[in-house]
């Protein structure tokens, strides 16, 4: 299982805003119906223990642990303050992290992925994070999957009620007593030698098609 320590000398107050932020999503959580599409492979590999990578865009993280019902992950987080109160709350919800970003420790934290995987642990990755620009695959999640062998399943939520906020994502954010509906998409198998200037379309594609479901089961009032 991860790893829920809490780093040393992480101050009082971010040590409140991560008891806080942590209970408010279980809160959440369990305010909301959650309805699955698409999603016997991926609960076949986590029933199996056949190791996956989970991609989905940054303005969809907010509920995406609970896509997740394997026994082991872990995720990349940025290098910044921000990135260290996420490390907790995830840590928390049982997710495990490696620190790095596309703009800073980028190569040592696909390092650190990779090794992980290795050591039998599912991975879950935002191609367009932490910065952007958004739903643009950058190339650290098809290295991965080039480096690793495991397959690129994407996922897409979408909620009967909610918010939008006005960051740089455009972050989903579910209301209390809304259907939140989570859809997943065919897995890619990137080859060894898979290029991401050829890969990353490809991925963006099937998480375009893959929101668009989400989106649809989520008009339709499905329950």
């Amino acid at each position: 299982m991860a790893d829920r320590r809490e780093v040393p000398g992480l101050r009082a107050r971010d040590r409140a805003l991560v008891a806080v932020g942590t209970a408010v999503l279980r809160l959440l959580r369990a305010s909301l119906r959650i309805r699955f599409h698409g999603d016997r492979q991926v609960r076949d590999w986590e029933r199996s223990g056949r190791r996956f990578i989970l991609a989905f865009w940054h303005r969809h993280m907010l509920l995406m642990r609970y896509a997740y019902r394997g026994d082991r992950m872990t995720v990349l987080s940025s290098q910044s303050r921000d990135g260290e109160l996420m490390v907790q709350v995830l840590r928390r919800l049982g997710i495990g992290t490696v620190r790095g970003s596309s703009t800073r420790g980028g190569v040592g934290g696909l390092r650190e992925l990779i090794r992980a995987a290795r050591n039998g642990s599912d991975l879950g990755i935002t191609p367009d994070g932490p910065r952007g620009p958004a739903r643009r695959v950058q190339p650290g999640v098809i290295a991965a999957a080039a480096m690793s062998g495991l397959p690129i399943v994407p996922v897409a939520m979408a909620a009967t009620r909610f918010r939008v906020l006005s960051t740089w994502d455009r972050t989903l954010v579910p209301l209390p007593g809304a259907v939140v509906h989570v859809a997943y998409g065919e897995p890619l198998e990137v080859p060894r030698d898979g290029r991401p200037e050829e890969w990353s379309p490809r991925l963006e594609g099937a998480l375009e098609r893959t929101g668009d479901r989400a989106e649809r089961e989520a008009r339709s009032g499905a329950r």
